[in-house]
This record gives C-alpha cells, structure tokens and sequence, in this order.
C-alpha cells in the first residue's frame, strides 16, 4: 500500500494519531558520541583510522580487560565461527556479569588505591575481599569512596574498607598527597610548603585545605585488643607559612577551590567521648566525616574527571590526561568533548562504574585493529586512529599463563572432583556454580599469583609504560613455577600438543591456547620446521616451543 492511498482509508483524525504515534528516534548512545567526539573536525579521521579489531584479537583484548586472563582456546574456535551481529555486545554483556570481572576490578582497584605497599593494620586478604565483593553487587563509586573514607576501623564488618587511610598511618604527607593523586587527579606534593613551583594551579592552601579534613585526627591502638582505629580532637587548626614568600596563610577544610567548610559553633561539651589516657576520643562535630561528602560532591568536578580519566586509561592504554595524577591548565585532557561526554554520562549513571566500562567497550574505538595503516600520518597527540597496545599486568600475566598452559583447567578438574566425592548430594550443583568455581580456583592458585606480583609488580604509582628487568627474564627463562606447568601431565597444553597427529595441528593449538588466534601459514611453517628440527627430542621440543610463545613479545602485551 503506497503512503498516498491512507487519506483514502483513515480519518482526518486517526491520520493525526498515526503521525504522532510514530516513536521519536532514539538519542545516540553513550559509545557512539564518543565515537563521533573523537572524529570531530577532522575529515581525515575515518579515512586513516585503523579497521576494527578482527573477532579473535577482540576476544583476547575485552576478555583480558574485564576478566584478568586470556580466554580458552575453544572459546576463540567458538567465537570465531559465531556468525551473530551482536555477539560482541552478547560477550562483553556476560564478561561483566561473571565472577571473574569483580576479580578483575578487586585487582585494578587494589594496585590504584594501595600501590602495592606492604600490609600494616588491614590484612590484604580482608581488603581485597572487600573490593571483590563490592564489584559483586556493583556498588558505585561514590558510594565505595564514601564508606573508605568514613569508617574508623572500629566495626569489624567494615574495617577492611578502612585500610586506605589506616595503612597510611594517618600521616599527613602521604594522606593529603594520596587524596589528591588518587581521587582527583593532582598531585599536591610539591605545594606543602609554597605554592607548586612548576604547576601554577597547584597551591599551597590546596594542600592544607585536604589536610583540615584529617589534621584532627590520630590513631588509636586500642590497649585490649591491640587493634589500631582512628580516633579524632574537637580542635585544632591548620596554618601554613610559604617557604618562599614567607606569606602566612590558614584554611578550614576544603577540596582545591570549592568553598571552606567552617567549622559550626563549638558546644559546650564538644565530645562525645572525651580524650582520657586509653580512650579513643570522638567529637560531636568531626572534621574528618566531612571529607567524603567533599570529594564526592557533584561541585567537586575533579573527582569525577579523575575516575573518568583512570577507566578510559584502564580500556583505551592511555588517559585522556597523562600522566594520571598531574591534571591542570599546562597539561589538559587531548579531548575535552570526550571527557565532558565521560563525565555527564558517570553522573546520570549515578557512578554505576560498570556501566561506564560496558559503553567504553562498546565504542569503534575500544574496538579498533592495533596495527596502523600503512598511510596512516603519526602524530604527537594520541588521536586513538589505532588501539593502543597495553602490557598486562602481573595478575593477568599470571592468569593468562595458567590459562594457556592448563593448569587452571586441570586445578579445577581436581578441585570439582574433591568436592563431589566429599560432598555427593550437594557437590554436583555447587561445583557447576560458576562464583564457587571462581572462589575455589582463585583460593588454590593465589600463591603462584603472588608469585607473579613479586616479580612483575612495582611498589608505588603504576604507570602504563613497560619496563623489563632482569628478574623478569630470569622468571620467565628459567624459573621453576613456569619450568613445572610445561611438564606433560594430565590434559595440559604440552600433553594435548604431544596428541596431536600432525604438526599442523600443533601449531592450530599452540596459537589459540597462547595467542588466541588462529596461525598464519608462514608461523605454521616455522612450528613445522622447528618440530621437525627436534623431532630427536620431542619430549624437549614442544615444551621449548610452548616456552618461547609464553616469553614472546606478543604473550606479554594485550592488543
């Protein structure tokens, strides 16, 4: 029926209801605004950016980014052959529904936040739970930010949470630095005793208006059950005197320049608890209770900006602002159009973090081809034309390892068996779950993780660069944790590789247990040529080529 023929069937009337009934199209999504942001003002953009990420290369990159490891090689065989339109959206939906994503981010979290400093009054295991759990149920930024920065360490249910500040002691130096670094972006350092002398946006009075929040405040070891908490005076304020100028100043608390928060009128009892030798005092009004409701404060457009900054330097290999931590008019993000989108987007989300990852993964450019095209022009500024290749990171080498050589598949083998027979009522169904099936691997296998941290993890601010040592090549060339997963034993890689009747074959399998994608005909050639080349010492030659995929450049870097 042609648009011309309606008058001929509808009333004047219902020709005025279909009209009006015709749903308003849709707003553009979150992904593809920033999509388009990128591409704005520049009509070469679509022309030289690089193609979108083949299926394969898709896979390992968004299953590293929201699970922490590299996916089974059936996984790959299976996603490569998928012919769904949306598989993508499909996997990336169920990467962050699985156990395995509130892993990954308990361990992006827990290197942000703590930098890899040693234990002091949280245990580690107390705090990292806390993250996992919290991931779990999809607590929201803010909301997390809040709870680390109110509890006193007092409560046995939310002491973990309290680590941030407790392991830092309290001490001024690190507090004030850290809450600048890691919840908004700056680094204060510099501006304790004059203003920055290299940033002009840095000031001294923003240094101590961070510290008034916490200059009150101490810790408290408690006399029975030697358990350290924070304890706080009812006065108490903070001047400062530039080392310089000599110019003298004084602040209530404050976040950079929001207003001071004045202290209310002092009652005439101003505690709850009075200070008394082995009493843990406690003001009417503490100072300390009004950081988190300062830093997360829809005015405060530093917290949100740094949270933005840091995901899209999680998925994208580089922040909008680098490095992280050094954010001010000198140094202002590449693309403020992105970042405005980012920040708007967090916020009517009401800090669903989850959410933000899910759109970022989603964008062409999350999901673009490492490899640049050949007539592609570099330039200074990161314009994101190609994805950017990003090292993994202690805990993802790790994982990726175990999962390439079998061991986390023959671990869990075992560990669904023992529970069955122990169990063989109940067994059955809890080993198909796939929260216990994570708990249970991540509780076996955790130490030769740790392993991994030791000897691959830095102490301090992390950054995304690459910096091998020799203990890294040591660890990989020779070390006796890798040597013991190439031994041929059960289903692992080295004894399915042995199975295989033609070299061929052993090259198809090698490179999606360890690349996750299928080979090229030249890698097969040289598989083919190397096996034939040991073929004397099979029992040496796969190991040793197991080995050099695991050692190799490509292994080590997500693309």
């Amino acid at each position: 029926m042609s648009f011309r023929s309606i008058p001929q069937l509808l009333t004047y009337s219902a020709i005025l209801i279909a009209v009006f009934a015709v749903p308003v199209s849709a707003q553009p999504t979150l992904h593809d605004r920033i999509d388009a942001a990128l591409s704005n003002g520049d009509p070469q953009f679509k022309k030289q950016a690089a193609a979108s990420a083949d299926d394969a290369m898709f896979l390992r990159r968004i299953t590293l980014d929201l699970t922490g490891t590299i996916p089974p090689a059936e996984k790959v065989r299976a996603f490569v052959a998928d012919s769904a339109t949306d598989k993508r959206v499909q996997e990336i939906d169920r990467l962050l529904a699985s156990p395995e994503y509130a892993r990954r981010m308990q361990y992006v979290f827990d290197t942000m936040l703590m930098e890899r400093h040693p234990d002091k009054h949280v245990p580690a295991k107390d705090w990292r739970n806390y993250l996992r759990l919290s991931f779990l149920e999809n607590r929201h930024w803010d909301d997390l930010v809040q709870e680390m920065l109110t509890v006193d360490g007092t409560d046995e249910k939310t002491r973990p949470a309290a680590k941030f500040l407790l392991d830092r002691e309290l001490k001024a130096e690190q507090v004030t630095r850290d809450l600048g670094r890691l919840f908004l972006g700056r680094d204060l350092e510099c501006a304790q005793c004059h203003d920055h002398p290299n940033v002009n946006d840095y000031l001294q009075r923003h240094y101590h208006g961070l510290n008034a929040f916490l200059s009150r405040s101490y810790l408290f070891r408690d006399p029975k059950t030697k358990k350290t908490s924070i304890g706080e005076k009812a006065e108490g304020q903070v001047a400062f005197t530039s080392v310089f100028t000599k110019e003298e100043g004084k602040t209530a608390p404050r976040v950079l320049d929001l207003p001071e928060i004045p202290d209310p009128k002092i009652p005439e009892e101003p505690y709850k608890v009075k200070p008394a030798k082995n009493v843990r005092s406690i003001p009417v009004y503490s100072r300390r209770l009004q950081l988190a409701d300062a830093i997360t404060s829809t005015e405060n457009q530093a917290f949100q900006n740094n949270i933005v900054n840091r995901l899209w330097a999680l998925m994208m290999g580089r922040g909008l602002v680098e490095p992280l931590d050094m954010w001010h008019s000198d140094n202002p993000p590449t693309h403020p159009e992105v970042l405005k989108l980012l920040t708007t987007g967090l916020q009517e989300q009401n800090y669903d973090l989850r959410y933000l990852i899910r759109e970022l993964a989603l964008t062409k450019t999350y999901q673009r081809n490492s490899q640049q095209k050949a007539d592609a022009k570099s330039t200074d500024k990161p314009d994101y034309r190609v994805g950017l290749l990003k090292p993994l990171s202690p805990e993802q080498l790790a994982w990726s390892m175990m999962q390439a050589t079998g061991i986390k598949e023959r671990t869990l083998n075992g560990l669904k068996a023992k529970k069955i027979k122990d169990d063989p009522q109940k067994g059955p169904k809890l080993t198909a779950d796939a929260r216990w099936q994570e708990e249970a691997l991540h509780d076996a296998l955790w130490r030769n993780v740790d392993s991994f941290t030791v000897t691959f993890g830095t102490v301090g601010a992390q950054s995304s660069r690459f910096d091998a040592s020799a203990n890294q090549a040591l660890f990989l060339l020779n070390g006796p944790l890798i040597q013991s997963w190439l031994v041929p034993g059960g289903n692992n890689l080295t004894a399915r590789l042995k199975k295989l009747e033609s070299e061929k074959e052993v090259a198809e399998e090698l490179y999606l247990a360890v690349f996750s994608r299928f080979p090229d005909e030249s890698e097969i050639t040289q598989v083919v040529e190397f096996l034939k080349a040991s073929q004397q010492e099979t029992h040496k030659g796969i190991p040793e080529l197991v080995w050099a995929a695991l050692a190799s450049d490509e292994f080590r870097f997500n693309h």
